[in-house]
């Protein structure tokens, strides 16, 4: 069975708006860059509308995305969101979906709909 590896390309690391983070996440990430939760907040979240959290975008990727290296910054505490990436629940759904998230991941374009029903190792629960 083939598996899928990660091309460490970045690409699920950039655009105009990141994942939102729980309070779990700030707390974690936070508390990994040995900060207070006021001063993470402060200079690396943005609040979209009243109920969303996000990473800070810098040069059209997540703040945290080190692009000389092609690595996440807190990949040991980054999101759910960022862990369950090309695969999240909507993937599994149907083909379509499936197309969508192909498109943004170089690391999926060698996989068909039916070759990702064969890697459910990665299915989320």
């Amino acid at each position: 069975m083939r598996r899928f590896v990660c091309k460490r390309c970045g690409a699920c690391c950039q655009g105009e708006s990141t994942v939102s983070l729980t309070e779990e996440d700030v707390l974690n990430i936070a508390n990994y860059l040995g900060l207070s939760v006021e001063n993470f907040l402060k200079e690396y979240t943005i609040k979209k509308g009243e109920n969303r959290l996000e990473m800070r975008v810098v040069n059209n990727h997540c703040i945290f995305f080190d692009e000389k290296e092609n690595l996440c910054l807190i990949h040991p505490v980054k999101p759910k969101p960022c862990k369950d990436w090309p695969f999240p629940r909507a993937i599994w759904e149907n083909e379509e979906n499936f197309n969508i998230i192909k498109e943004s991941c170089p690391a999926l374009s060698e996989f068909s709909y039916k070759d990702l029903l064969s890697l459910n190792m990665f299915k989320s629960s």
